[in-house]
């Protein structure tokens, strides 16, 4: 399973210079709720709605969402061995989360920071 950063989806929206394959689309997907919201405030703030919705709709659409439950908050409050930014600490929780139910999942990602502090917890890496 892979879990999906907001990097590789806007990459892929906004046709950047680094794109995902597109067998990446194929494998099943999933992300933490906070996924549509960076999401969809990124794609505000460039004002492409008109644009970009119903391909940001159906890009959403093939996700599975964990939802910020209790165990996954009380994970991102502890301490990461690396300095960590908020979001990033909700997303490498609810990983862990995934993982601690026995789920095999891979990060793909772009955002440095995000790769370094997952690497630092043994989070795997998929290669883009």
């Amino acid at each position: 399973m892979i879990y999906l950063d907001s990097s590789v989806a806007l990459a892929h929206l906004f046709a950047e210079d680094r794109m995902p394959p597109e067998d990446l689309w194929q494998e099943p997907l999933t992300a933490s709720r906070l996924l549509q919201y960076e999401v969809w405030v990124r794609v505000h703030a460039r004002r492409l709605e008109a644009s970009h919705g119903d391909k940001v709709r159906d890009l959403l659409d093939g996700i599975a969402y964990i939802e910020l439950a209790p165990p996954v908050l009380a994970r991102a409050v502890d301490p990461f061995p690396v300095t960590v930014r908020t979001l990033d600490a909700l997303h490498l929780a609810t990983i862990e989360f995934l993982r601690g139910h026995g789920q095999a999942i891979e990060l793909a990602s772009y955002d440095t920071r995000l790769l370094a502090a997952a690497r630092s917890v043994g989070i795997p890496i998929r290669p883009l």
